[in-house]
């Protein structure tokens, strides 16, 4: 197979050969590292990356180190025949599937922990979640070594921690958030969203209609302490089983916002049957 179709690598070796290959030929290259369970939001940031470079190489890697005792990792979906599929079909040349032991071989012992953007959200939610997504990410950063790599804005927080840790550790890389691909009812698309069953599926998408009336609010004036209780009542009258927080925060700096003084990010996570559902949109001064 040449370096021009899909190909399949496991180890770090062959991955930097691949794109050694490239960057003999002058040619750019965009990485976009993902747990694999693709779909369409996904399939956003390969397309996003064939427009700002010449080759895309993607990974899957169900990473054990961020999740929590109790957490999905044993039952997170894995389907790596339709992921390179689907990772063909979209144009990506390259795909890094390593084994753990690849990634975290016999005497492991480094740990990345970005402090600020992690704490708080998500990251009072799970503790030790984003060190191990700030571990694996600068390896996998080291690993390829691309030119640009793209995260989609939905995990809107982990995004400010990769771009926090690639500034903070000089890493040679451009990050580049991709805006959140919905579903047409509005719900963010997820591979969590697999979780949900049918009644579940229709009652989802109350998260984003929630982050719309808070950004409504906040557009009219109206303090941010108020409007996230408002949400969090309506989300669990909608039938969520708990919602773990609904926030306006800076969209820069993650610090807590009172008003919409300056461009916002409104950021929600919560319960609905066996998913945990994240979301957030974004909102600027009128």
């Amino acid at each position: 197979m040449s370096f021009d179709d899909l190909d399949i690598v496991r180890t770090v070796a062959d991955l930097r050969s691949r794109v050694a290959y490239w960057r003999a030929q002058g040619l750019a290259v965009a990485f976009v590292p993902t747990m694999g369970a693709l779909h369409q939001g996904h399939l956003s940031l390969i397309r996003k990356g064939l427009e700002v470079a010449d080759r895309v190489v993607a990974s899957v890697f169900v990473n054990p180190t961020q999740f929590g005792p109790g957490e999905d990792f044993s039952r997170y979906p894995r389907q790596e025949a339709t992921d390179v599929e689907l990772l063909a079909g979209a144009g990506c040349a390259l795909l890094f599937a390593p084994a753990a032991a690849e990634m975290y071989p016999q005497g492991f012992a480094t740990t990345v922990s970005v402090a600020g953007v992690s704490e708080g959200l998500c990251g009072a939610v799970r503790p030790g979640h984003f060190a191990g997504v700030a571990t694996v990410v600068t390896k996998l950063l080291l690993q390829c070594r691309p030119d640009v790599a793209l995260f989609g804005e939905k995990d809107y927080q982990q995004l400010a921690v990769i771009r926090r840790l690639v500034t903070d550790l000089d890493i040679s890389c451009r990050v580049l958030g991709v805006e959140t691909l919905r579903e047409p009812d509005g719900l963010a698309m997820s591979s969590r969203n697999a979780y949900l069953n049918a009644a579940e599926r229709a009652i989802a998408p109350a998260l984003h209609r929630a982050l719309q009336e808070v950004a409504a609010g906040l557009v009219a004036g109206a303090a941010a302490e108020g409007l996230c209780a408002a949400a969090t009542q309506a989300l669990l009258e909608a039938g969520f089983l708990s919602v773990d927080y609904v926030a306006v925060r800076d969209a820069e700096t993650l610090a807590a916002v009172a008003h919409l003084e300056r461009p916002v990010r409104i950021l929600a996570a919560a319960r609905l049957g066996g998913a945990r559902l994240i979301d957030n949109i974004g909102v600027a001064p009128p």
